[in-house]
């Protein structure tokens, strides 16, 4: 009966403490079929399709409007693919399609699975700082990343297939859009991101290792770009729902 709040009935907002993104270039034939028919990956070099983690540290997540000591605070864990999507106008919007979101609060899972189709589950969150890196990792998830923090001399990994700093920045999100399809109803909800001085730093990474590449069955993923954002205002407009049409 509450599924129509699945459907982002209202704008959301948050704000962003610290956020790493990791992107990992995969060979498009490996990622086809974890997204929807209505969707298409957004590639580079006709190649490589990415999916990007994401470890954000949020709070005051609210409605748009409510005081912020009604927000939620906790940790995510985004898992997304880059993809693009041909709207009723015409229009080709780029954006990002859920895997799957971990939380290290019971609490945001409950109200995640209740408020969106992003299939929340709670873990375990552990990070260490020292004067030089951060740590982040999870028993629970098995996942762990090491970065370099306050260096000025940062490359990109060698495994990279970009050139560059700046064609790397095209992949590192967020995207404008995050989409979700309904197969049963061909409808595709579509729900638009704001955000305030989004100015991401390339950082280094020691190490890394994430098991849930490995549970989608990916055999060659290749870190292809990691960066850093903090103190990121954001916000998600009311969700957009339109039918899918194939032709």
């Amino acid at each position: 009966m509450l599924s129509f709040l699945k459907d982002h009935p209202f704008a959301v907002e948050a704000f962003f403490e610290k956020s790493t993104v990791l992107t990992f270039a995969i060979p498009k034939e490996e990622l086809e079929n974890l997204i929807p028919e209505c969707l298409e990956l957004d590639t580079f070099d006709n190649k490589w399709a990415f999916i990007a983690i994401a470890m954000v540290q949020t709070k005051q997540l609210r409605p748009k409007g409510f005081p912020k000591f009604m927000g939620n605070d906790f940790f995510l864990i985004g898992y997304r693919v880059f993809v693009k999507y041909l709207d009723s106008r015409g229009k080709k919007l780029r954006g990002l399609y859920i895997l799957k979101s971990e939380t290290n609060k019971n609490k945001m899972q409950l109200l995640g699975n209740i408020f969106t189709y992003y299939n929340y589950s709670t873990t375990d969150i552990n990070q260490i700082d020292s004067t030089t890196n951060t740590a982040i990792s999870s028993t629970q998830s098995n996942f762990k990343v090491e970065l370099q923090k306050n260096t000025d001399k940062v490359v990109l990994p060698s495994t990279s297939p970009f050139n560059d700093w700046k064609e790397a920045r095209r992949f590192s999100g967020p995207l404008p859009f995050t989409f979700t399809y309904k197969p049963k109803t061909k409808e595709v909800l579509i729900i638009e991101g704001v955000r305030q001085n989004w100015k991401p730093k390339p950082i280094n990474i020691i190490d890394y290792d994430f098991s849930f590449l490995n549970v989608l069955g990916i055999k060659n993923p290749v870190l292809a770009s990691a960066f850093y954002i903090e103190n990121i205002s954001y916000q998600w407009k009311k969700g957009r729902i339109e039918l899918w049409n194939k032709s």
